[in-house]
């Protein structure tokens, strides 16, 4: 089974990756119950001889899979199936709903903060990790500076112990950032809403700066709520993740 057919969004809005094609084929298979709970899937060599894809897009798509809690991998047995629906993916060692209150707390007032005490050099450093970021084109090394830019946002806020806080949630906030980018499309929209932010505390605005943050995680929380979705909703709907 070729999937380059599949290789354009439910909606035509964008391309999407070989890996999310799969990722589709292998959750909706899951999701129509084609996989039960228990249930351990082909092997990667058949996969990939099936859907005629390498083995690394392939093993992205597995990652994929048991980030969204619907798979498990057991050492030397292979791939199980654990859950029928996507209910809370997991970032490294925190779930997405926990990370997500997590920042709200945290990264909102930070933003504030950071508007009343940011230094220039605070300024340059950030649009300095902007423009770096809206140019890279590798999505490894956006995200790399997608985590720096959050750091360098808590540093303005001039309080050591926020810098902390994220530097303790760092490995959580790259997953989380490569798996909204790899499935969600995200990256234009998270350079847009990150130079929102970077206006708002060049203005001094502990308001704007606010919202501008708080704007910001709500995007995140709607694109992983539209990932979480279950893909079919009936006999003729079609896969392929939202963003």
């Amino acid at each position: 089974m070729n999937l380059s057919d599949s290789q354009t969004g439910g909606l035509g809005l964008r391309r999407i990756s070989a890996m999310e094609a799969v990722l589709g084929h292998l959750r909706d298979a899951i999701e129509r119950g084609e996989y039960a709970v228990g249930d351990k899937l082909p092997s990667e060599a058949e996969l990939c001889r099936t859907l005629e894809v390498s083995r690394p897009v392939l093993r992205e798509a597995l990652r994929a899979l048991q980030t969204m809690g619907l798979t498990a991998s057991r050492t030397g047995k292979g791939t199980f199936v654990v859950a029928q629906a996507v209910e809370d993916p997991t970032f490294g060692d925190y779930a997405a709903s926990d990370l997500l209150e997590v920042r709200r707390h945290i990264e909102i007032p930070v933003a504030g903060y950071a508007a009343l005490r940011r230094t220039p050099e605070n300024l340059d450093h950030l649009n300095h990790l902007l423009d770096r970021m809206e140019r890279e084109t590798d999505t490894t090394a956006w995200v790399a500076m997608d985590t720096l830019f959050h750091l360098a946002v808590a540093e303005a806020a001039q309080n050591p112990v926020f810098r902390r806080v994220i530097e303790e949630i760092r490995d959580a906030l790259a997953r989380q950032s490569a798996f909204l980018n790899e499935l969600g499309g995200r990256r234009e929209q998270s350079n847009r809403e990150h130079r929102a932010i970077v206006e708002a505390l060049t203005s001094g605005s502990e308001h704007d700066s606010l919202e501008a943050m708080s704007h910001h995680l709500d995007r995140v929380e709607t694109t992983l709520t539209d990932i979480m979705r279950p893909q079919r909703t009936g006999p003729s709907a079609e896969g392929g993740p939202g963003a």
